[in-house]
């Protein structure tokens, strides 16, 4: 059996036992190399997954925010290592620069954000200020000085939501339409922060047996929580309540818009030195290794160097990766919290990288 025969074939296996449903996709500066989209979008309904049904992408949200920060820096108006307070008013933490922001070295503390949500039927009237501001009063000490060390924080991309506002005049989600989304030429009904077409958006699951669902009652608002499938529990639809860090709504081939802009020989969103800068290793103020970009996690398969981003929360995981060395851009999506896209991403990537 060929590579992609293999890895289809796998899919198959996967979707309706690992995940309701899957998108998974390869695809070179060019074109794409493979596809598939398989399992169930709404288990209620048997509305099978399709290339075109969206999902939550969740901290996936992030690496976007993070071209749209660079986006701003490069037309200079804004500096990397200028403290936040230059930009924004009445925050807590002190000296931490925009830097510090993209590189999760900030301080910043993450508590866990699963109630960081409201249903989609609030969400017209929902005040994401207040949101953010509730947030910092809650927690308002570093966890550790800035520049020390590498700390995953949910809120620190929050505030990069608000710089982005502060020195583009747009609210983060316009701007990213606008400047990042509208000029690769993705629509959208593949990628933007709202659900575009709720007939045609994935409902996302817990798994029956599983610690998160045996923990829901403590971790998600239980209006959220919704009824058994099966061994599938539903979540009701919902928003993030910041943008910048985990609103953004898609498709695979949606990403796989930006991950084509980003293999290409020139970037549509910035010039070649900032598109260095987007991939540059970064570093605690000691010189240590952070595993970490300006907005993208970097890794590696067998010895394959390649940068990635995961989003997971509440009934979706996620996971997109680009292999420079390959030439070639992957992402998998899926409508399951605890479905495992590092270890089935290892094994389908596998297949076309090695």
């Amino acid at each position: 059996m060929a590579g992609p025969e293999r890895v289809r074939a796998s899919l198959d296996d996967l979707a309706g036992s690992e995940s309701p449903g899957l998108q998974y996709l390869v695809l070179d500066d060019a074109r794409t190399v493979f596809e598939y989209a398989g399992g169930w979008a709404d288990l209620g309904r048997h509305v099978p997954m399709a290339l075109t049904t969206t999902m939550m992408a969740y901290s996936m949200s992030k690496t976007i925010t993070a071209a749209a920060v660079l986006q701003l820096v490069e037309a200079g108006k804004l500096e990397l290592d200028r403290p936040v307070t230059r930009y924004l008013d009445g925050i807590p933490y002190g000296p931490v620069t925009v830097r510090q922001l993209l590189a999760h070295t900030s301080g910043i503390p993450n508590p866990i954000p699963l109630r960081w949500v409201h249903l989609a039927g609030r969400h017209a009237t929902f005040d994401e200020d207040a949101a953010l501001a509730a947030v910092l009063r809650r927690h308002p000490r570093l966890s550790s000085p800035p520049g020390t060390r590498y700390a995953y924080s949910n809120i620190g991309y929050w505030l990069l939501g608000e710089i982005v506002k502060r020195a583009s005049g747009e609210q983060l989600s316009s701007y990213v339409v606008t400047h990042v989304l509208q000029p690769l030429g993705v629509l959208s009904q593949a990628l933007g922060y709202v659900v575009p077409d709720p007939s045609h958006h994935a409902v996302g699951y817990l798994e029956k047996y599983s610690l998160t669902n045996l923990a829901k009652g403590l971790l998600i608002d239980r209006e959220l929580i919704g009824e058994y499938h099966g061994r599938w529990l539903s979540i009701r639809s919902h928003y993030v309540n910041g943008a910048a860090f985990g609103g953004l709504v898609g498709t695979a081939r949606g990403f796989g818009t930006f991950l084509q802009d980003q293999l290409g020989r020139r970037s549509r969103l910035f010039g070649d030195a900032t598109r260095a800068l987007f991939y540059a290793p970064q570093h605690t103020a000691r010189g240590t290794p952070s595993a970490m970009t300006l907005g993208w996690h970097i890794g590696d398969l067998d010895g394959m160097p390649f940068f990635y981003k995961e989003g997971g929360g509440g009934g979706f995981h996620c996971l997109m990766r680009l292999y420079p060395d390959r030439g070639l851009g992957t992402v998998l999506m899926s409508n399951a919290t605890g479905f495992d896209v590092r270890k089935y991403m290892n094994v389908l990537d596998a297949e076309f990288v090695r």
